[in-house]
């Protein structure tokens, strides 16, 4: 029997923990206990951080593990490709997973191979943004969730905006960009040996300023073909700069009115909010997750899309009220596949974190409410 190693045991890497079990593959999960959903489901879960990479290390070593993954978690690809480089796995090289986790590194990647991107500087105590154009986003430089982030338009604000940015930031470093105004995507890929498989473009609404925070997902984009190439076509500049190689990636984009293509960040990982681990089958027929382990195990098949349906997430807070009849009823629509209510109070949102509930869809065509 083969065996994965899975960094994480969120409910993120449940679909992953679940696909391997699956396909007949023995699991050993590694994360604190603390919120590890996959702990009773993996066949062995070790209650060490997944940042400590050495002593992850130790215990794969130990086991003999055939191969090391993560879906959906950014502060995981670290000690994936740590793990993999010393037993000689297939992951992406060490060096490069942190260009793929620190939006610094990333944007200094993005200039170096002309990936079209936001003018940026890192925030340190000599930094200056004399010549920038307002308004300004200021993010942390290793956190995703939209947690830390927030749109400045007067220079007074960026000071306090900095300082909550670096709190949430697991190095306390933090980024200031110029905003891009436009329509946000990200794109769904998985590379094998340096070639990228573009599997799918999902369209995503947000909330508005300050915070930014996914409310909708939706799978395939309705932008037009001429754009979608633009999308495309920086994609795979953008992985070339990470040298993402090897395993699943998410890339985020804005377009603008005039339709001018931005890369904002680019994950060595799958998306989160369910667009990897479920909208890409829904979409394409796609397994993306089993892609994934085939990927870390040495045994990868080229994608075949053949589905071609419309598949989509909703996220539940206190802007979406209107969602909660809908999802409380799910059984009255046929669309609707899953659904849940996480948290009973609708908060105000400000991350993803913050969110109550969810349902996800499949359809012929976009499923609006």
């Amino acid at each position: 029997m083969k065996k994965l190693a899975i960094i994480g045991a969120s409910y993120l890497q449940l679909p992953l923990v679940q696909k391997a079990a699956e396909m007949g593959i023995e699991t050993h999960c590694f994360a604190w206990e603390d919120g590890a959903v996959c702990k009773d489901v993996a066949n062995y879960f070790y209650p060490i951080s997944i940042l400590d990479k050495e002593e992850i290390l130790k215990v794969c070593q130990q086991v003999h593990i055939n191969g090391i993954t993560t879906i959906a978690s950014d502060a995981a690809v670290p000690t994936v490709c740590f793990v993999a480089r010393e037993m000689e796995l297939i992951a992406n090289d060490f060096e490069d997973a942190f260009a793929a986790t620190d939006k610094y590194m990333m944007r200094r990647r993005f200039a170096d191979f002309s990936v079209s991107s936001p003018r940026f500087v890192i925030a340190d105590e000599n930094y200056t943004v004399e010549n920038f154009r307002y308004p300004l986003i200021v993010k942390p430089t290793d956190r995703s969730g939209s947690r830390g982030v927030k749109k400045i338009e007067d220079p007074a604000d960026l000071p306090e905006a900095i300082k909550r940015a670096q709190k949430e930031s697991f190095t306390h470093h933090a980024i200031v960009e110029e905003y891009v105004s436009g329509l946000e995507v990200s794109v769904e890929s998985i590379s094998w040996k340096g070639k990228h498989y573009i599997l799918t473009i999902t369209d995503k609404v947000t909330t508005e300023e300050p915070y930014f925070v996914e409310l909708e997902h939706h799978q395939p984009s309705l932008l037009s073909q001429e754009i979608q190439q633009k999308i495309k076509s920086e994609t795979l500049k953008a992985l070339a700069a990470l040298k993402i190689n090897y395993g699943a990636s998410h890339a985020e984009f804005k377009i603008t009115s005039a339709g001018d293509v931005f890369a904002i960040e680019v994950g060595a990982r799958m998306g989160g909010d369910f667009i990897g681990s479920h909208l890409v089958k829904l979409s394409t027929g796609y397994d993306f997750v089993q892609g994934v382990i085939d990927i870390a195990l040495g045994e990868f098949e080229e994608p075949h899309l053949h589905n071609q349906q419309a598949a989509g997430v909703y996220f539940l807070c206190k802007e979406t009220e209107h969602l909660l009849p809908v999802i409380q009823h799910s059984e009255k629509y046929k669309e609707i596949i899953e659904s849940e209510i996480t948290d009973a109070t609708l908060h105000a949102i400000q991350c993803s974190a913050d969110r109550s509930g969810y349902f996800i869809y499949q359809a012929e065509k976009r499923f609006r409410i």
